[in-house]
């Protein structure tokens, strides 16, 4: 191994090597913080600097927790948003749970008792486990089940097409069933697709309420509109509900089915739950029965709760997502007496580009391209 190293220490030395080695030797510390609009007309050099990226995202990263804050993050400052500056208004019920240390905590206890728990192992082992799912849902009800509802509420756009700026958390567990059959039901959880046809009839509604207490139930359909775009067709609206009694409120506006449109997609059905702070007279609101008008069922939801907002809170939410079928061309037909509206997207003729009087190297078909539609083809192209 001597002489190759020999011989490279010997190789004459190029101006290319000298630069390169220059260029390692001139390495400064890199410029301050991340470019930002806030350090726009200032004096940069006055500013702290950094020699890793590193240290300024975990200073940046901490002066972003604190309040009052005048340092962006940097994922802020790559993925600015719109309602970045808008703050959401919690409509709900305040909720104070543990913390994040005492849950794990009590998860791991959970789990040293089940490791010393030898039904728990001899079951595990003989694959006989079960699991049960009941339980397991009535735990996520309580303790994570409403933060994680209300994600998937604003991944929906629920709250910003049905409050404007504000939202809440919903603690009231919702359980909604449609009867399809006689032995089968169709559940509304947060976002699942249910037809027109499962959804023709009013379905068995459920929750928790203690005794004595009033709730107000109202189904709204916020993408099916079809002259008002920020306006929504009212479907089920029940008031003055005693405890978890539904059938036993005040019917304001009775149950209508399903009918998206064809051509529009997938329609959000949103149920909401209001807890009242007492008896409250739905007069303004009472539609006649039926009602099959269109017009009368012109609803916002924004409206209803601001004129109601200091005896009504926001308790508990659930919504799917449904789609035309069969069925809607009858409710359309039968029931609100009117053409049935179809939209459908024109697509533009197809392009092609100028014709080449010599098209080299191009298939025989391309031609056809080219040729008269009310001429004749032959073979399949």
């Amino acid at each position: 191994m001597a002489a190759p190293l020999a011989r490279v220490s010997v190789w004459p030395v190029t101006g290319r090597t000298l630069s390169t080695a220059a260029a390692l030797c001139r390495r400064a510390a890199p410029l301050g913080p991340f470019p930002n609009d806030q350090f726009r007309d200032k004096d940069l050099d006055s500013l702290k600097k950094y020699r890793s990226f590193n240290r300024y995202y975990r200073q940046a990263d901490k002066e972003s927790k604190k309040t009052g804050n005048w340092w962006r993050s940097y994922r802020q400052f790559l993925y600015p948003t719109k309602d970045e500056d808008v703050q959401k208004v919690d409509i709900g019920f305040p909720y104070f749970s543990s913390s994040v240390s005492q849950r794990l905590k009590a998860q791991k206890e959970v789990l040293k008792a089940n490791h010393k728990n030898p039904e728990l192992e001899k079951a595990a082992r003989h694959r006989t486990l079960l699991i049960p799912l009941d339980e397991v849902r009535s735990e996520w009800e309580v303790t994570w089940g409403p933060n994680h509802i209300q994600r998937v509420a604003e991944h929906y756009g629920v709250f910003k097409d049905l409050f404007g700026e504000a939202m809440f958390v919903p603690r009231v567990p919702l359980r909604i069933h449609y009867n399809t059959g006689e032995d089968a039901v169709m559940p509304v959880y947060y976002g699942n697709v249910v037809t027109p046809t499962e959804a023709a009839a009013a379905p068995m509604v459920s929750f928790e309420a203690e005794e004595g207490s009033l709730w107000t139930l109202l189904l709204t359909n916020p993408d099916g509109h079809l002259r008002e775009t920020d306006s929504e067709y009212v479907h089920w609206l029940v008031g003055n509900i005693p405890g978890n009694q539904v059938l036993s409120g005040d019917e304001v506006c009775h149950y209508f089915p399903a009918f998206p449109a064809k051509g529009t997609g997938y329609h959000r059905y949103i149920y909401i739950l209001f807890k009242q702070e007492g008896r409250i007279d739905f007069k303004d609101e009472l539609r006649p029965n039926p009602c099959h008008s269109l017009k009368l069922r012109t609803f916002k939801t924004l409206d209803f709760y601001r004129k109601y907002e200091d005896r009504i809170t926001p308790a508990g939410l659930a919504f799917f997502q449904c789609a035309w079928d069969d069925s809607v061309t009858s409710v359309f037909h039968n029931v609100l007496n009117m053409k049935e509206p179809i939209f459908e997207h024109q697509f533009p003729p197809v392009y092609h580009p100028p014709q080449k009087k010599f098209p080299h190297l191009q298939p025989l078909r391309y031609l056809d391209r080219y040729r008269d539609s009310d001429e004749l083809t032959y073979g399949i192209y």
